[in-house]
């Protein structure tokens, strides 16, 4: 249709025309008459401005948007702080003060008790398993379900892999040593921690070095090496834990308000959703590859004690995690059927990476 416009309004315009240079300017008149204008959006992110990995899948965003629209649709990226504080993203995007976010659903466990399941749930779904819920399972439809009251489309916005189980002011050998111990831990995670005795805090990243070293906090967890090393925690703390048994496939999220999304022409949506696949991936790839450097230099060159948590604490953390999950999915009808699909869908992974993934690590050795 815009090209029949387009092409009636030139020949109009050419028919009137006389010297050449006045038929192009004519041509070029409805031309521009006929363009799309461009988009300028703000998005708002939880990370400091690009940070490396959480940070830059945002920037990595908005530049293949850009460079698939031939500039015809830009993003301006804020860090934390910038325009509202790193834990404000929800809401600010939800009422449309900006158009985009950066963040993990995780941090809104306060208001959605559900959202966690789409950030991670403890001993649940690697990285691998998180995509395949998302986009072979029915994941992005529930999570719609559970947004659509803020006026919020969600799409998968990166994933880091399984994370460490953090940094730690003292050694931890049994349960005891857990007893009171505050910790940075958001999500479900935050209240095994609470029932298991710690004191679980929720601040965002560009606090928790200062956090740690003046004793706001005894411990934190944050990603992996990448990114610890890059806020330099072994400075403040020497004690590095593992498995990351609260963050086994943290996925990340792009909100975007929905009434700013429906105004898009239909293959800027397209493209939004490209674009945000293509970061969620990106992400992962980044850090497999430099999470492996980053702990070498922690060990070997800052003396960074590293250690497995004792299987007493696992097992602790595992059988409390059960009981926070099932409770998390009676808090309404909506978080069953999330908890259900995530159930149903974690039984069916399981069962064959027992005998692919796991299988073949436990051969590798």
């Amino acid at each position: 249709m815009d090209r029949r416009i387009f092409l009636a309004g030139a020949l109009s315009a050419l028919g009137a025309c006389g010297a050449a240079s006045d038929c192009q300017t004519s041509v070029d008149s409805v031309k521009n008459q006929t363009a799309r204008p461009k988009i300028r959006w703000k998005l708002i992110t939880s990370w400091p401005k690009n940070f490396p990995g959480l940070g830059l899948a945002p920037e990595h965003f908005a530049r293949w948007v850009s460079l698939m629209t031939s500039g015809e649709f830009e993003i301006k990226v804020y860090g934390a702080g910038e325009i509202v504080p790193a834990l404000e993203v929800f809401d600010t995007v939800s009422q449309g003060t900006v158009q985009m976010g950066h963040s993990a659903a995780y941090y809104w466990k306060g208001k959605l008790p559900a959202a966690p399941f789409f950030t991670s749930v403890p001993f649940g779904l690697n990285a691998q398993e998180m995509n395949g819920w998302f986009h072979y399972g029915n994941a992005r439809e529930l999570w719609q379900e559970l947004y659509a009251p803020y006026n919020l489309i969600p799409f998968v916005g990166g994933n880091t892999g399984v994370q460490m189980a953090g940094w730690f002011n003292k050694e931890i050998r049994s349960l005891e040593d857990i007893q009171g111990l505050k910790m940075r831990i958001p999500g479900l995670a935050g209240e095994v921690w609470k029932r298991l005795g710690g004191t679980p805090v929720t601040l965002p990243g560009g606090e928790l070095f200062m956090a740690l070293q003046t004793g706001v906090i005894d411990a934190t967890e944050w990603v992996g090496p990448y990114n610890d090393l890059a806020f330099g925690f072994y400075k403040v703390a020497k004690h590095y834990y593992y498995p990351g048994w609260h963050e086994p496939g943290p996925s990340l999220e792009f909100i975007v308000n929905q009434k700013a999304y429906e105004s898009l022409p239909k293959d800027f949506q397209n493209i939004i959703e490209m674009a945000a696949r293509a970061a969620n991936q990106d992400m992962l790839d980044e850090y497999t590859a430099r999470n492996d450097a980053a702990l070498v230099e922690l060990i070997e060159t800052h003396k960074v004690d590293l250690q497995a948590l004792p299987n007493d604490v696992l097992q602790a953390l595992r059988k409390i995690s059960e009981e926070v999950v099932l409770e998390t999915a009676q808090t309404s009808p909506l978080a069953r059927k999330i908890f259900d699909s995530f159930k149903q869908y974690q039984q069916g992974v399981q069962a064959y990476h027992a005998v692919s993934e796991q299988a073949y690590l436990n051969a590798r050795g």
